[in-house]
């Protein structure tokens, strides 16, 4: 008989995730890790859908039946090439006759198998609960182009934990954000990819995110999460103007110059109409330096803007002339000198 556990037992069992709803469920969102095995396509699942309204839940039961038993025997040997230790974690939507249906099958081939109560929507729930778990947290802040995801990846080597939300986002969080990244998951997806990552953290060590808006490109911020970013201290990393501009020039200096130029546009609002037209000019010329310090000053006065309104303490760290490496290593000695002070 199957193991039939809540979500938190659900991630310390053993064995593959299995999430056996159909594709285009899967695609919208899904535990992060699961390996999709569907137990109807997304046609039978309307089918079965469109009879169980029009003819109950019997004739529906039936209907499953007759599309999903001939495929057992091709899920059993599909399950043994993903499980090697005949271990699996099975869930549906709400926990209910398609992965009871898989359970079933797979344990009469001697599999151990652990199904999710209350299926996706439950783990759903569960995440949101527990985003709301009072977590220490340090805010990472600086202008455009002070190299902050670099020191945030250089504090997670240095044993810090770290939650990098523009990396689950696939965006850099500004206008040209989303340029040299794969497609950005759903929001759905982009919560789920954060519940797995919270799950993890320790709740008496600090863990340090990047200051961000409550809006990654199309992804947003859960609003637990960021009820708790907003009066977070944050360690403002400080570079020269020169520093930044090269750093900005590096990292877009290979990107499309057609995007670069769509993204420019999208901020011409803010930029103004004359600056707008001089950085796009540049951008046609290759002097993406010139253009990009055109650029910072609509975002250097969104950032000046953004950071009076902080609710946490901000704590000025001039890293200019220091390797990423070196950044990191002052920045968390100061977060070290301030929670000294906080205990003191």
């Amino acid at each position: 008989m199957s193991n039939s556990v809540n979500p938190d037992e659900f991630f310390r069992s053993p064995g593959v995730i299995l999430d056996v709803r159909s594709p285009a469920e899967y695609t919208q969102g899904h535990i992060p890790g699961a390996i999709s095995f569907p137990l109807f396509s997304d046609e039978e699942r309307a089918q079965v859908g469109i009879c169980y309204k029009q003819q109950g839940r019997n004739h529906a039961v039936e209907l499953g039946m007759k599309i999903a038993g001939p495929k057992f025997a091709d899920f059993i040997a599909q399950a043994r090439v993903l499980a090697a230790e005949s271990s699996v974690r099975i869930y549906c939507w709400r926990g209910g006759m398609r992965s009871s249906g898989v359970a079933w099958a797979l344990e009469m081939a001697g599999f151990q198998v652990f199904l999710l109560q209350g299926g996706y929507k439950a783990f759903r729930r569960w995440g949101r609960s527990l985003f709301a778990v009072p977590q220490k947290i340090i805010i990472l802040g600086g202008m455009t182009g002070t190299g902050k995801t670099e020191i945030l990846y250089a504090l997670a080597t240095l044993g810090e934990q770290t939650l990098d939300l523009e990396d689950l986002a696939n965006h850099r969080g500004s206008s040209y954000g989303a340029l040299g990244q794969p497609p950005q998951p759903t929001n759905e997806q982009f919560w789920n990819l954060i519940t797995v990552q919270w799950l993890q953290l320790q709740r008496h060590q600090s863990v340090w995110i990047e200051a961000e808006s409550k809006r990654i490109g199309i992804c947003r911020v859960p609003q637990e999460v960021f009820q708790q970013m907003e009066p977070a201290p944050v360690i403002e990393i400080q570079r020269t103007r020169e520093e930044r501009l090269s750093l900005l020039v590096e990292l877009y200096g290979t990107a499309n110059r057609k995007e670069l130029i769509q993204a420019t546009e999208r901020i011409r609002k803010h930029l103004g109409g004359l600056a707008t037209q001089e950085a796009i000019n540049f951008i046609e010329q290759e002097k993406l330096t010139e253009a990009l310090d055109l650029i910072l000053r609509y975002y250097d006065k969104t950032y000046t803007y953004d950071l009076q309104k902080r609710q946490g303490s901000v704590y000025p760290v001039d890293i200019s002339g220091k390797s990423t490496s070196e950044a990191a290593i002052l920045v968390r000695k100061t977060a070290q000198q301030i929670s000294s002070q906080d205990c003191a």
